[in-house]
């Protein structure tokens, strides 16, 4: 844990003085939240969740360092597509140097124009979802006081780090009257309205389905010294880029969500208190502890189911399901990928900490808000089918593991986005293999990546989303998984549960992952991680020539083949390399160094017919297979040809076979 843990009784009477004032003073009942509707349980609401055993339950001391504390009122007019909302933000500085500005992620504005740096890199669209014509969002700051009612709006100002793109608005600087100081705390109260989109990335409307993520004005991250690595402690500042995905300091969110009467809502957290209904409108009110984000969705269709699920390597989690009523009939399928996935995720990595997982189906015309995960809360695929494949369990088991990656050891997914997309692919390819039978296609997904980068590389600077995503996803899970290879999986599993459990809720780099690494195997993984995560090697082993003389030995005449490898890629130790023989014998050779270059000779009575670099294909960063393999005895014309034609049949075979 990066800082003290506070007594229970330290953190818990200035949070309930803190409520108190803010219930009087922050969020009186009005028009924007209605007014207060006598105590129980709403009877439309009898399918909810409910809050008596939340409440009834101690609270226990926190696992994160809090630095940011959120009182959220939001109101939802589902006419005109608008949240108004108000809230009152303390932030604790963490680190040990006076702070004069606070920072700001502003993320709706991404889709204020066509100008925005996400539109521009994004050219609109996001995992093939496309942005509808004319269907823009945007949030304005009305806005900003600090506690004693001084009005600092004008001292909020726009800022471009990563481009110097004008046209940007995601991300806000607030010049402070007066610094903050190590371990001191600021408060300040904003009001905001955010006008949503046309959901297709990651958040908006589609016809009365609401996706709220990234939807209030949020504190942007500001790192210690020695956190990532970094020499010097500052902000974490970026703006809102068409492949990066998100980042903060842990904390404390209280919020109240005002939807129409008909709408029910799902929530990063637990529900508070009972619903209230006032006006045709209703009031839920949530609370989430050691998070680093809020989400929330909303409609009048969902069906909702909830079950609990607790065994040896899950302490007690009750999972909220929020249906498309499409996909009511899978509930069950939706359920036990859930359970299973929180069950293995468990025993591989840790328990899971929190109470509550939400699982929201969007309809099908919300294709944009599928496939993503927030604290306690995820997004499957969009109910596009009422048959779906495994597609639904992959996708549930990938979101839940971000739960772990994203939510709990909480990487930097703008700057080093593989240590959590890759970690995530990994866990969602182990936990299809184990449970359901589905091994992939490792080398067909090997032989696509024609376009590899270093992992380590802001998430901005790779050339577009595809190779963002061929990198990031992809090849950074056949680096774990090569890794598995060396390893073994009982290796691995220790490794990851050491790194889950090293660095939980402490935001760890790439470094630390390696450390974690090095600590468990006891050797050093230097070159390994400076070719294939600092670097954009791939393997590719090419059998170049095969030569053959007559020879004499002992009186008996033989052949003597002379065989040239060549490495044009990165290199793994060692590469096994096999001989194959007319009379059916074969020779296995071993390639233990590094060289560009290495030559073996085999003197046979037989015939040599083909010589192939790793021929069980265990080298899964290996991604041209092409020129693996090549035959001895082929006129010189036919040759080249010869080879590529038996390469690509192996390489069509073994994509569908593994």
């Amino acid at each position: 844990m990066p800082g003290p843990i506070r007594s229970k009784l330290t953190f818990i009477l200035p949070l309930l003085l803190a409520f108190l004032l803010l219930s009087v003073f922050v969020f009186p009942a009005g028009p924007l939240f209605g007014e207060a509707a006598p105590a129980g349980k709403d009877k439309t609401d009898a399918k909810t969740p409910d809050a008596a055993e939340e409440r009834a339950k101690p609270k226990p001391a926190p696992l994160s360092r809090h630095v940011a504390e959120y009182h959220i009122g939001v109101s939802y007019d589902a006419k005109k597509h608008l949240l108004t909302g108000e809230q009152t933000v303390t932030w604790r500085h963490p680190g040990k140097k006076p702070v004069q500005e606070l920072y700001f992620h502003l993320y709706p504005n991404a889709f204020r124009s066509p100008e925005t740096t996400f539109m521009k890199e994004s050219g609109g669209q996001l995992r093939g979802v496309k942005m509808k014509p004319g269907s823009f969002g945007s949030m304005t700051v009305s806005s900003v006081k600090s506690m004693n009612g001084e009005d600092l709006s004008h001292r909020l100002s726009f800022v471009q780090p990563d481009d110097g793109n004008r046209e940007d608005r995601t991300l806000a600087k607030l010049r402070l009257p007066q610094p903050v100081m190590p371990g001191e705390t600021v408060t300040l109260r904003m009001q905001f309205t955010v006008s949503l989109p046309r959901v297709f990335a990651r958040m908006g409307v589609a016809g009365d389905f609401l996706m709220a993520g990234q939807w209030y004005p949020k504190v942007a991250a500001y790192e210690t010294r020695g956190t990532r690595g970094r020499e010097e402690e500052g902000w974490s500042l970026h703006q809102y880029h068409g492949n990066s995905e998100f980042y903060g300091n842990f904390g404390i969110y209280n919020v109240t969500i005002n939807v129409p009467d008909d709408h029910l809502v799902a929530a990063t957290g637990f529900q508070a208190k009972p619903v209230t209904r006032s006006g045709g409108r209703k009031t839920y009110h949530f609370y989430a502890d050691d998070v680093h984000d809020f989400a929330w969705a909303a409609s009048p269709h969902f069906v909702y189911a909830e079950e609990p699920h607790a065994d040896r390597f899950v302490p007690g989690v009750k999972i909220k399901l929020y249906l498309d009523p499409s996909h009511a009939h899978l509930k069950d399928r939706y359920f036990r990928a859930a359970k299973l996935s929180l069950s293995r995720y468990g025993e591989w990595f840790g328990p899971y900490p929190y109470s509550t997982l939400s699982i929201v189906v969007p309809p099908a015309d919300a294709e944009g808000a599928g496939g993503m995960e927030y604290p306690t809360l995820i997004a499957a695929w969009a109910a596009e089918s009422e048959q779906p494949g495994l597609e639904l369990e992959q996708v549930i088991a990938h979101e839940i593991a971000h739960q772990y990656w994203y939510g709990i050891v909480a990487s930097n997914e703008a700057e080093e986005a593989w240590l959590d997309e890759a970690f995530a692919s990994w866990s969602e390819f182990r936990l299809m293999q184990t449970e359901y039978g589905k091994a992939g296609h490792l080398k067909y997904e090997a032989v696509s990546l024609k376009d590899p980068a270093p992992l380590k590389l802001a998430s901005w600077k790779f050339t577009d989303h595809e190779q963002y995503a061929a990198n990031v996803y992809t090849r950074g899970k056949l680096v774990l998984l090569a890794i598995e290879r060396e390893i073994g999986t009982a290796n691995m599993r220790k490794v990851l549960k050491t790194y889950y459990e090293r660095w939980k809720f402490k935001h760890p780099g790439t470094a630390d992952f390696q450390r974690v690494l090095e600590d468990v195997t006891k050797r050093s993984w230097q070159s390994f991680f400076d070719q294939f995560v600092h670097g954009k090697e791939m393997l590719d082993y090419e059998v170049a020539e095969i030569r053959s003389r007559e020879v004499e030995k002992n009186g008996r005449e033989l052949c003597e083949y002379t065989v040239k490898l060549v490495r044009h890629g990165g290199y793994l130790k060692p590469v096994p390399v096999m001989f194959r023989f007319a009379d059916g014998t074969v020779a296995e050779k071993v390639w233990e160094d590094d060289g560009k270059e290495k030559v073996i000779k085999v003197t046979t009575d037989s015939r040599l017919l083909w010589v192939a670099v790793d021929p069980d294909q265990n080298l899964l960063l290996e991604n041209r297979l092409v020129n693996n393999v090549l035959l001895a005895e082929i006129d010189d014309a036919w040759k080249v040809r010869w080879t590529v034609l038996i390469g690509k049949l192996v390489e069509t075979l073994l994509g569908w076979a593994i």
